[in-house]
């Protein structure tokens, strides 16, 4: 029977290997698992109706004789899974009409430039971006339109990236020309004629 009586030493060293690899075996698990590092994020969708109107507000007109105080924009966004789709529909605008429209950096105010640039997915380091590698509606968010008899429109842009909460647009900037595509002048479309605040 001596063979079942083991010294304490040894008794106390078993213990503690027995708790070290029982300490590691959770934590290993954990990071074995897909779930913890594959999940895709959460979605990001936006609904904003607005009316505009001059000085303030979530929509603002900077030149009511292209959109009128009054006109009304409904502006949808859904993003995840790779994609965001952004749709604007108006109406109360000039008839039969061309115009631009783009996601942009910051909220509108009371200034045109308040909302700062185009948001860009991939930055151009120069600014104003008007590279076509950069200012391109894959690489923003283009929305231009044309009205129709009755001064109403609706376009969308879908693109193969999501808005995060460390990078998403805050507005959308309607324009007085449609957007060029040429070097130099890539994605510039005029004077910014009305904007859009958008919790994106």
């Amino acid at each position: 029977m001596p063979n079942l009586r083991l010294p304490a030493a040894t008794l106390l060293t078993l213990f503690a290997l027995s708790a070290c690899s029982g300490g590691q075996a959770a934590p290993a698990n954990d990071g074995a698992s897909p779930s913890a590092t594959s999940a895709p994020g959460p979605s990001r969708d936006a609904e904003v109706e607005a009316t505009f109107a001059e000085g303030q507000g979530t929509a603002i007109t900077y030149l009511p004789e292209l959109v009128p105080a009054g006109a009304t924009a409904t502006i949808t966004s859904e993003s995840g899974g790779g994609t965001s789709t952004v749709t604007l529909e108006l109406t109360g605008l000039v008839p039969n009409r061309h115009y631009g429209a783009h996601a942009h950096t910051k909220a509108c105010g009371a200034a045109a430039a308040d909302s700062g640039p185009h948001f860009q997915h991939e930055k151009d380091p120069v600014t104003p971006s008007v590279d076509p590698a950069y200012a391109n509606p894959q690489n923003e968010i283009w929305l231009d339109f044309e009205t129709d008899a009755e001064g109403k429109a609706t376009t969308t842009s879908t693109v193969n990236w999501d808005f995060t909460d460390e990078s998403h647009p805050q507005s959308v900037v309607v324009h007085s020309n449609h957007t060029s595509t040429e070097p130099g002048k890539a994605g510039t479309a005029g004077d910014r004629a009305a904007c859009v605040n958008v919790n994106f």
